[in-house]
């Protein structure tokens, strides 16, 4: 079983692609352009892969709200070529497997808890500074 993750940074994108021991087989990162020219290299990346579903962290502010139309868009971001984008409708519309949708941070959170300095403790908050500051906790 492969799984594929993005994390969609306001500065730039990472993609990998992980097994079932949690092990990152393939790992690429590239800018953060427009939605065209950055799914472009997203595409290519998982295009070669057969995953059985993808997470996504994304920079924001999102919707996370699953009951909003506006579900899986970056909304009013300062990053203006992807103020009200369909992240999700432009992913869901190539690959036809789950998905996972959350912010950034709260996916950093959620690794740290899983798998980072967090691991085994009930509750953690997880703090970043970088083009933008925010915050994700596990409770």
């Amino acid at each position: 079983m492969l799984v594929g993750a993005i994390e969609a940074g306001g500065t730039k994108f990472v993609c990998a692609i992980g097994d079932k021991e949690n092990q990152v087989i393939e790992r690429v990162s590239f800018p953060t352009t427009t939605p065209d020219e950055t799914l472009k290299h997203v595409f290519s990346f998982f295009d070669k892969h057969k995953v059985e579903a993808i997470g996504i962290g994304s920079f924001g502010p999102i919707e996370v709200n699953e009951a909003s139309d506006k579900y899986g868009y970056i909304l009013s971001t300062p990053k203006l070529a992807w103020k009200d984008f369909d992240f999700i409708g432009a992913m869901k519309a190539r690959y036809h497997v789950p998905m996972g949708w959350t912010t950034d941070v709260n996916a950093a959170a959620l690794g740290e808890s899983s798998f980072g300095a967090a691991k085994g403790l009930t509750n953690m908050l997880y703090l970043t500074v970088g083009t933008g500051v925010g915050g994700g906790a596990i409770v």
